[in-house]
């Protein structure tokens, strides 16, 4: 049943708060109705580690419960990236009944991922409380947010205040053997350029890649290089993102660069030189301490 029809008939029912599931991982739907009657909130169960939600003309509040079946260890780490429209809303955490404030309203939050631990018995809420409408006129609005559910681990993105932390420093052994693992891709390349954002306090690092060996989405695409024969070669290139504070500058030698991907974007992680990688990996293979088999060439 279509969320709008669910929306109606719980309107004729007289319900103060309503439920849909929406599909497994994203909800549109419209909050008209709400806007003529203050006492409705709207609730949405989500239960993908990651989605959207797109709330047409936001009526008085919108309540998501993610809720994912997971058979893996629990998620601990939650993660919105409001949509470039979101305008006339607060975004709220729940805790323990308890809203905490995470967005305010006129904070023009698009360009910003923020982040919460999701700790406890209690599946993360994520609350929206509409602005009232200026002048008492109706307009159309839409707002929504991507969300992501994360392991507990210190690769989530430091794109907001509320976002975790993440570490400068190089990576020990250990970690490394884990990020070729574990990480969201694995690519052997150089640093072609760096940019820097100063206002989200982020540095953009441009990889000529000779070799990607796994990636979650397409991050990393084959472009034509410049080449004296008459046959187009195609070269691996994509940007990685990471915080200005690290001081990443281009230069020459190749390294192996790991990381994670949000919202579309790859975060740095673990990014030794190659060659230094792979006396890691050599050492803990004949030890029998590798976590997973890397292909070697």
């Amino acid at each position: 049943m279509l969320p709008n029809v669910i929306f109606l008939l719980c309107m004729m029912l007289g319900l103060q708060s309503w439920h849909c599931a929406a599909d497994l991982c994203n909800w549109s739907g419209s909050g008209f109705a709400a806007g003529v009657d203050t006492r409705i909130v709207l609730q949405v169960r989500l239960r993908c580690t990651e989605g959207s939600v797109r709330w047409i003309y936001p009526g008085q509040a919108l309540r998501v419960v993610l809720e994912p079946n997971l058979s893996s260890a629990r998620r601990t780490i939650v993660c919105i990236k409001p949509s470039p429209s979101f305008r006339g809303a607060s975004v709220f955490i729940e805790r323990a009944g308890e809203l905490e404030l995470l967005v305010t309203d006129g904070e023009q939050p698009e360009q910003q991922v923020f982040c919460f631990r999701a700790d406890g018995p209690h599946r993360p809420v994520i609350y929206l409380q509409s602005s009232p409408q200026i002048d008492g006129v109706w307009s159309r609005r839409t707002m929504g947010f991507r969300y992501e559910l994360l392991g507990n681990r210190s690769a989530a993105p430091n794109l907001g205040h509320s976002a975790l932390q993440t570490s400068c420093r190089p990576c020990n052994d250990t970690e490394l053997l884990m990020a070729v693992c574990n990480s969201d891709f694995v690519v052997r390349g150089s640093i072609s350029n760096v940019s820097h954002d100063p206002a989200r306090q982020t540095s953009l690092v441009e990889v000529s890649a000779a070799r990607v060996y796994w990636q979650r989405s397409g991050v990393f695409e084959q472009q034509p290089s410049s080449s004296r024969s008459s046959l187009p070669v195609l070269s691996w290139r994509g940007h990685i993102h990471t915080l200005l504070q690290c001081h990443v500058k281009p230069g020459d030698g190749e390294f192996l660069f790991t990381g994670s991907e949000h919202f579309g974007e790859a975060w740095l992680g673990c990014a030794p030189r190659y060659k230094d990688f792979l006396s890691v990996y050599q050492a803990a293979w004949a030890a029998r301490r590798n976590s997973c088999d890397f292909p070697l060439d």
